[in-house]
């Protein structure tokens, strides 16, 4: 599986996921922290979600991909949890990816999780690509790691 914003969370995730016997990618846009990926035991590879062509390529032998976008620093939030966001969804159903799950909470504006969400759940019913939103609140880090992985399981 991939994990597109494998930071503190994403981290977290990426060791329960591996504990379980998954095979795991986690993304960075920042060289300096694939070492703390591959701690977690996950494979660390630079893809910057905001140029999907990044993405796009570590996609081999995937078959889920976690959203975890939910506290995405800069600027370009709007983008990753709208237009570009869509456009993955869409190219998603060219390719070996059979699942999503999306988080739908953190630091960001509710509203555009939420908008994140329904793209999310639109996609799913209009090209069969099971999804999962997950809306536990990432502060609560017992409950989040626990309905993130329950997700996860739910569609492998």
């Amino acid at each position: 599986m991939l994990i597109v914003g494998c930071g503190c969370r994403g981290r977290e995730l990426s060791w329960e996921l591996r504990a379980a016997g998954h095979a795991v990618r986690g993304t960075t846009r920042a060289r300096e922290h694939l070492a703390e990926i591959e701690a977690a035991g996950a494979e660390a590879v630079l893809a910057d979600p905001n140029r999907l062509g990044t993405l796009m390529r570590e996609l081999h032998g995937v078959s889920l991909v976690c959203w975890l976008m939910g506290s995405a620093e800069g600027g370009t939030a709007v983008g990753l949890h709208g237009p570009r966001l869509q456009t993955l969804l869409e190219r998603l159903v060219d390719t070996p990816v059979r699942g999503v799950v999306y988080e739908a909470a953190g630091s960001l504006d509710p509203e555009l999780l939420a908008g994140g969400a329904a793209a999310v759940r639109e996609a799913s019913a209009r090209w069969s690509i099971p999804a999962e939103v997950v809306e536990a609140d990432p502060g609560d880090r017992e409950g989040w790691l626990g309905a993130m992985t329950a997700a996860v399981g739910r569609l492998l």
